[in-house]
């Protein structure tokens, strides 16, 4: 059976453009994310729209996009269309949500082949857009996202209240409907033990701490994803504002957090390094949250091996994740087929690397 011909276009051997690791601060940020939450004027908020109306929904943000954004034949793809091993791909590449899996009806995606832009319909809202840029590139991904926004808008416009901002399905969303968040690589606070009073800071700015695929996951391979909370009473300037700010204080304690354990323990900082790269290099099989955590100690040993990049370890990190690994071997594999497959990947991306 032929995994690679996906319904969604995407091609299991490339992975988004937001991983290159080529943009400000991308040895320690990874990514920089904002998503909007929008409703269509005049059309039922979910969960209360009927099925039909879900349906309609999908087709008239299709024409939407054809009409303002896509010019290449791509569209929206039915989400039933899906196979639940795409829809998990999908997940691990961060261009859908967990409840939008669990929502029920007719649901839309579409994402470019890049990956730096995506949409999901009739998740909690009719439209969530979402633009990811490499490292922290708040900024930049916000100006791209208006622009979408302004020219799906025209097309197709959003509800909106002079007195709120934008409507949304859960309160806690209107206004803005923005989340702005970066998923950031922490290893040095983490080893240094200040990761909690750190992180206690972030939360008294009233931003929000999870793990690396969001709300109601787990942190992994020291990986954190930041996002403001409040979406009401801020503008969308000074809530990108405010999380650069904090952004750039965790950075700061990060890259002093690597200075200290680069002059008061560099023996056990190269050994972790060097023995992550041994196990990555020759293992014959690794699970997946082995390889992460192995390849997250590689990160923070930028600079020590040569022919190792971020973008080259952004990658696996990706490509390791268990729909990943299926669709880019192109077979699907049990538990155990995967982790040999997983660390013949690695293995084979690793090899021209020298300590």
């Amino acid at each position: 059976m032929t995994l690679r011909n996906m319904k969604s276009g995407l091609k299991a051997s490339k992975v988004g453009a937001w991983l290159s690791g080529k943009g400000p601060q991308a040895d320690i940020v990874i990514s920089s994310r904002i998503r909007l939450a929008r409703n269509v004027a005049g059309v039922s908020f979910l969960p209360k729209a009927s099925p039909q109306e879900q349906k309609e929904l999908v087709s008239s943000i299709n024409r939407a996009l054809t009409e303002v954004l896509i010019s290449n034949g791509r569209g929206v793809v039915n989400v039933e269309d899906l196979s639940p091993l795409e829809a998990q791909f999908l997940l691990e590449r961060h261009l859908i949500s967990a409840d939008f899996l669990k929502s029920k009806g007719p649901r839309g995606f579409f994402a470019t082949e890049d990956e730096t832009f995506s949409l999901m319909i009739n998740e909690e809202d009719h439209l969530r857009l979402q633009v990811l840029a490499s490292g922290l590139s708040l900024k930049e991904a916000f100006k791209r996202t208006s622009e979408i926004e302004e020219r799906l808008n025209s097309a197709l416009p959003f509800a909106y209240s002079e007195r709120y901002g934008f409507l949304t399905a859960c309160p806690t969303n209107v206004g803005t409907g923005m989340r702005a968040s970066i998923l950031i690589h922490v290893p040095g606070v983490v080893l240094t033990r200040e990761i909690d009073r750190v992180l206690r800071g972030v939360l008294q700015l009233g931003l929000s701490v999870r793990g690396t695929y969001g709300e109601g996951t787990e942190t992994k391979g020291h990986i954190f994803q930041i996002s403001n909370q409040r979406t009401l009473g801020q503008s969308e300037e000074e809530i990108v504002e405010t999380l650069i700010r904090m952004t750039e204080q965790l950075i700061r304690y990060e890259r002093d957090a690597r200075e200290y354990l680069s002059t008061k323990m560099a023996i056990y900082i190269e050994d972790k390094v060097m023995r992550s790269f041994g196990i990555l290099r020759y293992a014959r099989t690794l699970t997946s949250e082995e390889a992460l955590n192995l390849l997250s100690a590689l990160r923070l040993g930028l600079g020590s091996l040569k022919g190792l990049d971020a973008a080259k370890i952004n990658k696996l990190m990706i490509l390791t994740r268990p729909a990943n690994l299926q669709f880019f071997f192109d077979e699907e594999l049990s538990p155990e087929q995967r982790d040999h497959k997983r660390a013949e990947l690695v293995r084979e991306t690793l090899k021209n690397v020298e300590a």
